[in-house]
């Protein structure tokens, strides 16, 4: 053998290495196709479909608010239910906090308090258990309490839609016996 068949590559190499940068240009072109789609998959569930409920969008506009809500615990409850002939003597048993629109509620809430207290008593003792096992019977509940604590608070709204400070009512324990 001379030194020029030795230096000569062989015809079969040439033909190797084209076909190995074709198979890396298309892994690479796969692999950035896919990221393209993850992308827009991911940026497609941040827009949303405009389709959201009224609770998720609840949860985003406190969310994006930039001061945390003002909570006010109430001690808890123990109050008989309204009697009824099917369910005889029942009691429940609630936790709620109070969800305030700023630090100055805070004050004035717990200002008259004891009224608070008692109104809260007098409407659920005016429910039956029936009522509070569902979900929409503890939502009216809230609502109720909501808008009584804010006659309380802001008593210059009588007759009319109350508005006050409390927010929102939201019951931390609650347990029908």
């Amino acid at each position: 053998m001379t030194a020029k068949d030795e230096a000569a590559p062989a015809p079969d190499a040439p033909k190797k290495g084209k076909k190995l940068l074709l198979i890396v240009v298309a892994l690479a072109a796969a692999l950035m196709l896919v990221a393209a789609l993850v992308l827009w998959a991911l940026l497609s569930l941040n827009k949303g479909d405009g389709g959201e409920d009224e609770d998720e969008e609840d949860v985003q506009e406190v969310a994006s608010s930039s001061a945390p809500p003002i909570s006010v615990a109430l001690d808890s409850f123990t109050v008989n239910l309204a009697h009824t002939p099917d369910d005889g003597d029942r009691y429940v048993q609630l936790m709620i906090s109070l969800e305030a629109e700023s630090p100055e509620a805070d004050a004035a809430i717990k200002a008259r308090m004891p009224r608070i207290r008692n109104n809260v008593v007098l409407i659920v003792s005016g429910k039956t258990a029936a009522e509070l096992m569902t979900r929409e019977g503890k939502e009216a509940l809230a609502k109720e309490i909501k808008d009584g604590i804010n006659r309380v608070v802001n008593p210059a709204a009588k007759g009319k839609k109350p508005n006050g400070p409390v927010v929102d009512v939201l019951f931390t324990s609650f347990i029908i016996q």
